[in-house]
């Protein structure tokens, strides 16, 4: 089952809660990443964790998750003892890991979740510039995260414009899922180009959560 998640939703293992709890820790992440993020806090027992999640579509506005973030922490930040970014850069150019360095927040290092999926280092050692990536929550949500917003759907022309200079489709997969697997293939398909699955987990999201929170 898809996880959809409302704008400016906070959850914990026991679901949605309409308010923050003063004394615990507040992850802020996007909410591309909340299926994961969500089987970390119940699998590690972190029972003093919240999530809550912004829009994953503001990945197509990557200009607008600064000041997102910054407009979250300071509504829900001073109700947590501590406040922890589950960003990376996602393509600000440095715009929110300097906000983050303003508002005294941590956030995930790296440039996106391709690369804390893969591992910084070997991610950074691939420099696959003509591999389009995906993760499991862009496999199942292709059509209403990349293929629509796009235009795709309407102008299938376009697809050349937006993906001619790439080669590859990267399934970057954090769970062993056959479907989502199968999804990504079509995806690749879709896009005219080869197809790669890659076995990641959580990768080092998993690591960065543990050492911040």
């Amino acid at each position: 089952m898809d996880l959809t998640l409302p704008d400016d939703a906070t959850l914990t293992r026991d679901g949605f809660v309409p308010e923050t709890r003063s004394g615990r820790v507040l992850v802020l992440a996007c909410g591309a990443l909340a299926r994961e993020i969500l089987a970390l806090i119940e699998l590690n027992g972190w029972d003093h964790v919240d999530l809550h999640c912004l829009p994953a579509l503001l990945h197509n506005r990557p200009d607008r998750i600064p000041a997102a973030v910054e407009e979250a922490v300071s509504r829900r930040g001073a109700d947590y003892e501590q406040t922890f970014v589950a960003y990376a850069d996602c393509g600000t150019g440095g715009l929110l890991e300097a906000t983050c360095q303003r508002l005294g927040v941590q956030m995930i290092p790296g440039a996106h979740c391709y690369a804390f999926f893969d591992g910084l280092a070997t991610f950074a050692a691939r420099e696959e510039l003509t591999a389009f990536y995906l993760t499991d929550f862009l496999a199942r949500q292709f059509e209403s995260v990349i293929w629509k917003p796009l235009g795709l759907d309407r102008h299938p022309e376009l697809r050349d414009m937006y993906f001619g200079n790439y080669e590859t489709l990267v399934y970057l997969a954090q769970t062993e899922d056959a479907e989502l697997t199968t999804r990504a293939r079509a995806a690749a398909d879709r896009l005219g180009l080869a197809f790669e699955r890659r076995y990641t987990g959580y990768g080092e999201l998993a690591t960065v959560l543990a050492e911040n929170i």
